[in-house]
């Protein structure tokens, strides 16, 4: 059974979860649903927290509107305390600023139409 089988995974997700390596139920539940959303998030998606809460629909077999708010609360501070624990993004090097550098023509150069190399 592929993800695509999976109460409340849709094609989309289904492709996100295939591509982070979760490609049965199996592997869904033994990552967990926080696991398999860091996961997602890590690989550069962007998913909503619908997403948390449809995995954990998935994994109790419900709706994911049908998960207790008790519960998403519980998963989303799970989800933050994990993220929290993640280093941090090494921020990415600014260029330095450019320059450009014009050499004044002599003027020996200036008749002939020729430029020398220095």
């Amino acid at each position: 059974m592929s993800t695509t089988r999976l109460r409340n995974i849709g094609p989309k997700s289904a492709a996100w979860l295939r591509q982070v390596g979760l490609h049965s139920p199996a592997d869904l539940a033994a990552a967990g649903p926080v696991a398999a959303f860091m996961k997602v998030r890590r690989a550069g998606f962007k998913p909503s927290l619908n997403l948390l809460y449809s995995l954990e629909g998935a994994l109790q077999d419900c709706h994911w509107q049908d998960v207790p708010e008790a519960r998403r609360q519980q998963l989303v501070a799970d989800y933050e305390a994990a993220a929290a624990a993640l280093p941090t993004p090494r921020e990415a090097q600014l260029a330095g600023p450019v320059r450009e550098t014009y050499r004044q023509a002599d003027a020996d150069d200036e008749e002939t139409g020729q430029t020398r190399e220095d």
